[in-house]
């Protein structure tokens, strides 16, 4: 069943939106158009839907996904659209299907009410993590985002693993990742915590901020640039919801307590959206996530953990496992104090995590191949 998104044209801004005043002057009725350009689309998406136009449909971004219902945006104005059945059938996996960000070719369909997505157009970028427990499965946050704004709390739920994480599947997205530690009031020496991340994070600019006291955010404006698309993650409780708020200059997003106990924040914002910020740059919200487990291959883990990287190859052994080889670097910074144990045993955790995953979608793999090749003999 089509679930309708009712739209909000009230809140996008005048750089979005393209008044009619000329209409508006003689009395009629003025309609809502939009800046594609505004809203990031350039010469790479014009040349890869050049197919589409040909056919008769139309570009528009995903603004909105709700229960496979989506809101986009495209030069008629806001739109309220689903897949295509043809989309539906053809998609290999959920993967396929639009996220918010995507760039989409649309047609009207014989019912007035609907918009028919036909086709994704190619990501220039995409953030993605494995589907929690234990289904083998990509699962993209969001897509064609400029710069990943990854968000920690300065309060008891700061994790110095978890931004590992985090940076990991930035690098792998396409996109530039940027590190904002929020909540720096409620942290009596933000200069340590800002110097533990930078030793896990080179070459990462990390912000710190809080937008109750609106403190650093200035910090943040130089990233928030007309036509770019940034995105926030974090878990829930690290003040994502406050700082959109402070960033658009008024509270439209919910903004809910954390436990007392841990700092641990509830599930506030309950769906992911394109909001249109007043300074020409497009945010993509996201709600909390409880887990981040990888969806990437062993070189994300290596590129993010160049530290041990480097050290490995100065190993005796090229196989070394950095256990009780001899002459092992890795071992010798850890005696040494010049590598945390933590950071290792993260990095190991996630090494084997991910052959874990290879060997899965090996399997996966192979399943579907056997069932395509039986596939012929049943129609015989």
């Amino acid at each position: 069943m089509f679930h309708r998104i009712e739209p909000y044209r009230e809140e996008l801004p005048a750089d979005v939106l393209r008044s009619q005043s000329e209409i508006e002057k003689t009395g009629q009725e003025a309609t809502l158009t939009l800046d594609l350009a505004a809203l990031g689309w350039d010469g790479f998406f014009e040349q890869t839907f050049a197919p589409f136009r040909d056919e008769g449909a139309a570009p528009a971004r995903v603004a909105r996904e709700e229960r496979n219902a989506y809101l986009v945006y495209c030069a008629q104005g806001e739109l309220a659209a689903e897949v295509s059945g043809r989309f539906r059938h053809e998609a290999q996996s959920r993967s396929d299907f639009p996220v918010v960000g995507d760039w989409v070719a649309v047609q009207p369909s014989p019912d007035p009410n609907r918009t028919l997505i036909r086709a994704v157009l190619p990501r220039r970028s995409k953030f993605s993590r494995k589907v929690a427990w234990v289904r083998t499965e990509e699962q993209v946050i969001a897509a064609n985002i400029d710069t990943l704004f990854l968000v920690t709390g300065l309060d008891l739920d700061f994790n110095l693993r978890r931004i590992e994480r985090y940076l990991v599947l930035a690098r792998e997205s396409g996109c530039c990742p940027i590190v904002v530690l929020s909540k720096a009031d409620l942290c009596p020496d933000v200069s340590a915590r800002v110097a533990q991340v930078a030793a896990i994070a080179p070459g990462v600019a990390i912000l710190p901020v809080s937008a109750v006291r609106n403190q650093g955010l200035e910090t943040i404006g130089p990233y928030l640039l007309p036509r770019t698309t940034v995105a926030l993650l974090g878990s829930s409780g690290v003040g994502k919801s406050t700082l959109v708020n402070t960033l658009l200059g008024e509270d439209r997003l919910a903004v809910g307590p954390v436990r007392p106990g841990d700092d641990r924040g509830r599930h506030v914002t309950s769906r992911r959206e394109l909001i249109p910020l007043p300074s020409g740059a497009l945010l993509i919200d996201n709600p909390g996530m409880r887990e981040i487990q990888l969806w990437c291959d062993e070189q994300g883990v290596d590129d993010a953990f160049a530290d041990i990287t480097e050290l490995a190859g100065q190993c005796r052994f090229s196989d070394c496992r950095h256990l009780a080889e001899p002459d092992c670097a890795v071992q010798r910074a850890l005696e040494t104090g010049k590598l945390d144990l933590a950071r290792f045993r993260g990095y190991l955790k996630m090494k084997k995590e991910l052959q874990h995953l290879a060997v899965r979608q090996h399997q996966l793999q192979r399943r579907a191949e056997k069932a395509k090749s039986k596939k012929p003999s049943r129609e015989t």
